[in-house]
């Protein structure tokens, strides 16, 4: 690994804004902004074709865009007036395949973006031993395992001293688990280095565990950008909610500071008036037996309350499906009025299909999102 005190990469701020590129009639990106503080790491998360890695590759100078502004510290690398092409930007890139050559040796792979630098034989072994391949580097690429090919593909992106390092979708061709474990060590080498980077991803855990902070993007634009647990904890819009996490999205009547749902009233977070789907997260809600003298919902005062009404204990359901994960245990619980709740448990299944059950929530005041 790398000694963090005589590192020469000198992470700098990323900012890319009101960044356009179409393809033909297509719009790649429709004014998408992001900001990396120095030695941070983003993530890019969206669905397949929202322009994530058109974003990271206009970013690289990859792609020029028809308008929109990068610029690394105080370097402006593309604006209307400035084009800085990519071998003169000191951005690294991992490619989603490595594009590793496989007629040349590990080392001459490192040092292709170095080749023209006095130390670059020094910069190749420094590289190799920042991600754990030294004595490789007379190895051709083929006869090394996914995992340390990835890793050749990273020590070249790190060779030249980039102040920027870009991934795109970085751990996509490996097998899951080799995907965790190289993952998890790529992970603790960027942290160790500090220099700022931008990956590509579809995968939220992916996203979650490595970005100081995510960037959610849909239809070529950036919709929110924070850190994971606010971006878990408060989805800027109701596609955001469905697309971090799981999400219970309920049916309700808002009346301000609560919405009557299907499992009884639930504290709002913000005034509502009106239809609502409250937000409330498989974790927030609490599974009990129906037959259990505490099996009812819970008031927003916290006082135990059952609501009778034609279909019984309002929260009244049955197991549908369990799913076990060893750390957790997934209920899919349908409720009497044809709602359809993911309730997650921390421990080994304590019902089964086919239980009846009563649902109720358990969070701290939930978010809602007006229907029309």
């Amino acid at each position: 690994m790398v000694d963090t005190a005589t590192n020469e990469m000198a992470p700098a701020d990323l900012d890319a804004l009101e960044v356009r590129k179409s393809f033909g009639d297509f719009e790649a990106l429709r004014g998408a902004s992001v900001h990396v503080d120095a030695g941070r790491m983003l993530a890019l998360l969206g669905p397949s074709g929202c322009g994530k890695t058109t974003l990271l590759r206009s970013i690289a100078g990859l792609e020029r865009p028809e308008s929109g502004t990068v610029v690394v510290g105080e370097r402006t690398l593309t604006s209307p007036a400035d084009f800085v092409p990519p071998e003169r930007r000191r951005i690294g890139m991992v490619f989603q395949d490595w594009a590793l050559f496989p007629h040349l040796s590990v080392a001459r792979n490192v040092a292709y973006g170095v080749s023209r630098v006095d130390d670059s034989d020094a910069r190749v072994a420094e590289a190799l031993d920042m991600v754990g391949l030294a004595g490789l580097g007379d190895r051709l690429p083929g006869t090394l395992s996914g995992g340390q090919q990835q890793r050749v593909a990273l020590a070249r992106a790190l060779a030249p001293h980039p102040a920027v390092l870009l991934l795109d979708e970085p751990f996509s061709n490996l097998d899951t688990a080799l995907r965790v474990q190289v993952r998890s060590e790529v992970h603790a080498l960027l942290v160790e280095l500090g220099v700022t980077t931008v990956f590509v991803t579809h995968d939220q855990e992916e996203a979650f565990v490595l970005g100081d902070e995510v960037a959610v993007m849909t239809e070529g634009l950036v919709v929110q950008q924070a850190a994971p647990a606010e971006l878990y904890a408060a989805p800027a819009t109701r596609w955001v909610a469905e697309f971090v996490g799981e999400a219970n999205l309920v049916g309700g009547q808002a009346d301000g500071a609560r919405a009557a749902t299907a499992i009884g009233e639930v504290a709002l977070a913000d005034g509502h008036r009106g239809a609502v789907d409250v937000l409330l997260r498989p974790e927030e809600l609490r599974l009990v037996d129906a037959g259990d003298a505490d099996a009812r919902p819970t008031d927003v005062e916290g006082e135990g309350r059952r609501d009778d009404t034609s279909a019984g204990v309002v929260g009244e359901g049955v197991v549908d499906l369990v799913e076990f994960y060893g750390h957790d245990t997934i209920y899919v619980v349908g409720l009497a009025d044809g709602t359809q709740l993911r309730v997650r448990a921390g421990s080994a299944p304590a019902h089964e299909r086919g239980d009846p059950v009563v649902v109720s929530y358990a969070g701290r005041p939930a978010l809602a999102y007006a229907t029309t």
